[in-house]
């Protein structure tokens, strides 16, 4: 189960949320964030803006799934992903880009 899945049709966001042990919640976040994922007590929990657009709401869902599926909560070096927030950010928006062209 993946992204790819879930844009085919072949699952729903649900079925792929349950795959991923995920929830996601909808909250009021500053304007300049989307959304935000953590993992606690190996559950992910997906934060989207609630001021978001339906068609921002769903892009930002798919981009917080990416980094799940990237495995990115799970780096072993806390203090350098600070570092790295940039980079992350980057390869979930590519990741998502590639799997949309792929669709095409």
């Amino acid at each position: 189960m993946n992204i790819y899945n879930l844009l085919n049709k072949n699952i729903t966001q649900q079925e792929l949320l349950n795959y991923y042990n995920a929830t996601i919640v909808y909250d009021y976040l500053p304007e300049n964030i989307n959304g935000l994922v953590f993992n606690y007590n190996n559950i992910s929990t997906i934060v989207i803006n609630k001021n978001l657009s339906y068609y921002k709401k769903r892009k930002t869902i798919l981009h917080e799934l990416a980094h799940i599926e990237l495995n990115q909560l799970n780096q072993i070096d806390k203090d350098l992903f600070a570092f790295k927030v940039n980079n992350y950010e980057d390869d979930a928006n590519l990741y998502i880009k590639k799997i949309m062209e792929d669709i095409k």
